[in-house]
């Protein structure tokens, strides 16, 4: 008899639910978030499950590393693409958990991928690495704010990061101790930036994907170790077209009669990718002339964001090919 669980996971419990090929529930629990206390209740049924589903929240790795180790097939949800269950005056946990089960039992549950658990460390590295970047530039526009409001003058960025410990001594003490703790601070995420770098290429750099992706005009080292790291197992997308869906690169819009009836969930993808297309984009378009002179015609057309998209998916089209068959950037194919 094939069997089927669904787990609603929360932050500090989860709700277990076991059904069969008839909706009957065999198991329905909540217990804490403890690795020990999950297989305390599954492994009774180990054998006989075809799988478990656990969506996919902030805390999914534990769970499900775990449980892959001790041999159960694990399916992670795609949240945002699971249909809502319609007719019910009351859902609560255990019926979230049972919607899981039942739509992996009828085979339309909507999973994602599951990063390999050896690997998910050094993407995690560059994704902490692109918040302390916007960390800084937070502080710099904020020091930047402050000596503007105080003597009518806008300092530049590069000054900014240039600054040493005897930049404020001639201000008053407040003025002075808060312009300093900025600049404290703004050194600090730079020492630590530069630390995940120095970790990053040491991973990275002999990486044949990466050195392809090097070859792309406005694809840096920041740039191009996120789409190394969130694309992951290339193989696993069926083509061009759904990794640049992935990547947000793609229009989400309903239509019917040639009228525009919606919009769909422009969310679904990896924002990540969708942040480094964007700016793979705009550089290219100032560094790379066949680049420009497509940016130029689309925008004739439409707009400058539209433009700068469409870029940025014939981009994420073009670095497919490169990352799946390792050669390098040809602009004459890429803007042919």
């Amino acid at each position: 008899m094939a069997l089927y669980c669904g787990i609603d996971l929360h932050s500090n419990n989860q709700v277990i639910v076991v059904i069969d090929d008839n909706d009957r529930i065999l198991l329905q629990k909540r217990v804490a978030n403890d690795l020990a206390l999950t297989l305390q209740w599954l492994m009774p049924w180990r054998e006989q499950l075809c799988g478990v589903a656990v969506e996919s929240t902030f805390n999914w790795y534990w769970l499900v590393d775990g449980l892959m180790a001790e041999g159960f097939a694990m399916q992670l949800v795609n949240t945002t693409k699971v249909q809502s269950y319609s007719g019910l005056k009351h859902s609560d946990d255990e019926h979230d958990a049972f919607w899981l089960a039942h739509l992996m039992r009828l085979g339309i549950l909507p999973t994602g991928y599951i990063y390999p658990a050896e690997q998910r460390p050094l993407r995690d590295l560059m994704r902490r690495r692109l918040y302390l970047v916007q960390q800084r530039s937070g502080n710099i526009l904020s020091l930047q704010n402050q000596v503007w409001r105080s003597h009518g003058h806008k300092m530049a960025c590069n000054e900014i990061k240039s600054l040493d410990d005897e930049f404020a001594k001639d201000e008053v003490p407040l003025l002075r101790q808060s312009l300093d703790s900025t600049r404290q601070i703004i050194v600090a995420l730079d020492r630590q930036i530069h630390a995940i770098e120095t970790m990053l290429k040491k991973h990275v750099l002999d990486c044949d994907a990466y050195r392809h992706l090097f070859s792309v005009p406005g694809i840096g080292f920041a740039l191009g170790t996120t789409i190394l790291l969130e694309t992951g197992d290339i193989h696993r997308f069926k083509g061009p077209g759904n990794y640049a869906s992935y990547s947000r690169c793609v229009d989400s819009v309903h239509t019917s009669n040639n009228k525009k009836k919606g919009e769909g969930n422009v969310k679904c993808g990896n924002r990540y990718l969708a942040w480094a297309y964007v700016e793979a984009a705009n550089f290219a378009k100032r560094y790379c002339p066949e680049a420009k002179r497509f940016y130029e015609r689309k925008k004739a057309k439409t707009n400058t964001a539209i433009a700068t998209k469409a870029l940025a998916h014939k981009l994420a089209r073009a670095c497919f090919f490169l990352i799946r068959d390792g050669v390098d950037f040809d602009v004459n194919k890429c803007f042919a």
